[in-house]
């Protein structure tokens, strides 16, 4: 027992690879949460630039910020950050549609019966309005109103209000790394050119930097982006490709100037060959277009997104090019890969940072010692592969769920074979709209599959259940949560009047 415990020893030295969000969101939660019982150095090198748009950012941000030890506020200030109810999808059944996903509760059930099942009966008789009134967040956002929820308002839907933020990504990193550093971490400017493995067992010990220095670790983790340096270039871990369910493979970022009205969700607007997104931010707003390159040339995604920006733009447009999939890894010997290393799945649904933020929380609870157990890392990699399924398959939805068939794109997507995953779920929800969760780790949970479903037109039987109520129940417990909706909503402060009053960032220069 004495010589098992040896070989499994704590480790030492942590060496994370690569800045940007990934790898400060990494030095800033290991800084807190091990407590300085590790060395936490990064490497990273100024010559890589970022991208630097509008983030967009779902609930579990607040939980990051809070075992981070991060003050929210401090942050909203420091990032030029605004709140987020939720996501509009502009002309994504059809065009002339919109719907909003929103965070938080829909409405109040009946009995055992959800909101949606009762929306659904009295929408085919001309008896329910569209399901955004049944949401405060939805009602809120078309407000243009906000407020943190207040759990003093039993029975209210105002206790029930849940947010996130967009900000400014490249204000994000350099915020955490600056709280990173108070904490110990070690910042290491230089360019790292290849790794040295041990001949034995096959582990990385240590990183070989252009101007000859090296850098010796025990835990190596991947932070690098898209290329994946370490888990790819040097330990050769394949690849998934998910292009034939996401055709979306490059995307063109520009900021522009701010907005008249400072909105309090996300925008995505369909475009021919794929969306466009708009992030409102105090300081600007960040815009951006995701296209199939198979079907809409560069010059023609650029034009279409610089026809379509609430102000003036501020630089041009940068082309980044992608390949929606998953590493066939993520944790391969002494190598965790974390964010974009790890896998890339399209902004559509506000997830890149929730899934750097649950690949830090997983390590943590898989800590390795000098053994690297392979049975803590086939675990991590299980519930890792897990999760980017699970959120691959809502993204997919948006695409499949659709009236549009007026381009080629619209066409495929719409007629394209789904992973059975999804065809399962999407069968379930025709047959009498229902939900049931597949894992504990499953992100979207059903008020999100309801609306989106819902918004994109898929044709849902209710739960015969239903047809217990009498009818004019039904169409009574509707208006309330309607009229009760309206009311809360039109009672909160305007979303811009409350960061003047609360988190209004200093003024800085509008530019990327």
């Amino acid at each position: 027992m004495r010589n098992t415990r040896a070989r499994n020893a704590p480790l030492k030295d942590i060496v994370i690879v690569g800045g940007g969000t990934a790898g400060w969101m990494t030095a800033a939660l290991l800084s807190k949460l091990l407590s300085r019982h590790y060395v936490i150095r990064l490497v990273e090198s100024d010559e890589i630039g970022t991208i630097g748009v509008g983030e967009a950012t779902i609930p579990s941000i607040r939980t990051f910020l809070q075992l981070a030890g991060i003050d929210q506020v401090e942050m909203i200030k420091a990032t030029q950050a605004t709140f987020k109810l939720g996501i509009e999808f502009v002309d994504w059944r059809d065009l002339g549609t919109s719907y909003i996903h929103g965070f938080g509760k829909i409405g109040q059930d009946m009995l055992w019966l959800h909101p949606h099942q009762l929306w659904l009966k009295m929408t085919a008789k001309g008896q329910a309005r569209h399901f955004d009134h049944y949401a405060l967040n939805c009602m809120a956002a078309r407000k243009n109103r906000f407020c943190p929820p207040d759990p003093r308002q039993t029975g209210s839907p105002l206790a029930d209000i849940d947010y996130a933020f967009h900000f400014d990504a490249s204000l994000f990193a350099a915020f955490l790394r600056k709280e990173s550093e108070k904490r110990g971490v070690e910042r290491i400017e230089g360019h790292i050119l290849s790794a040295e493995r041990d001949g034995e067992s096959g582990l990385l010990s240590r990183l070989l930097l252009a101007d000859g220095r090296t850098i010796a670790g025990d835990l190596f983790i991947d932070c690098s982006g898209m290329r994946g340096l370490l888990i790819g270039d040097i330990l050769g871990v394949g690849y998934e490709d998910w292009g034939h369910w996401l055709p979306c493979n490059r995307a063109f970022a520009v900021p522009s100037e701010s907005a008249p009205v400072l909105t309090p969700y996300t925008r995505s607007t369909a475009r021919p060959a794929g969306w466009q997104w708009r992030i409102p931010l105090q300081h600007r707003t960040g815009n951006g277009i995701v296209f199939s390159s198979d079907h809409w040339s560069d010059d023609e995604a650029a034009a279409a997104l610089l026809a379509n920006l609430d102000g003036k733009a501020l630089g041009e447009p940068r082309l980044v090019r992608f390949r929606p999939g998953m590493r066939a890894r993520s944790w391969d010997r002494n190598v965790v890969a974390i964010g974009l290393a790890s896998g890339f799945l399209e902004p559509l649904e506000s997830t890149s940072i929730h899934l750097i933020q649950t690949a830090i929380l997983r390590l943590v609870a898989l800590f390795p010692g000098t053994a690297f157990n392979p049975t803590d890392i086939a675990e991590y990699n299980r519930q890792t592969a897990f999760e980017y399924c699970d959120v691959r398959d809502f993204i997919i939805a948006h695409y499949k769920v659709t009236d549009r068939e007026d381009t080629a794109f619209w066409r495929y997507v719409k007629h394209m074979e789904v992973p059975d995953s999804l065809a399962e779920r999407l069968a379930l929800f025709r047959d009498s709209a229902r939900f049931f969760v597949h894992g504990k780790a499953e992100l979207f949970r059903e008020e999100s599959w309801v609306q989106v479903l819902i918004g994109q037109g898929l044709d849902m039987h209710y739960d015969p259940m239903v047809d217990m109520i009498p009818e004019a129940e039904v169409a009574n417990h509707l208006r309330d949560i309607e009229e009760v909706i309206a009311d809360v909503a039109e009672r909160m402060p305007r979303h811009e009047d409350f960061i003047a009053r609360q988190c209004r960032a200093p003024a800085i220069l509008a530019t990327g």
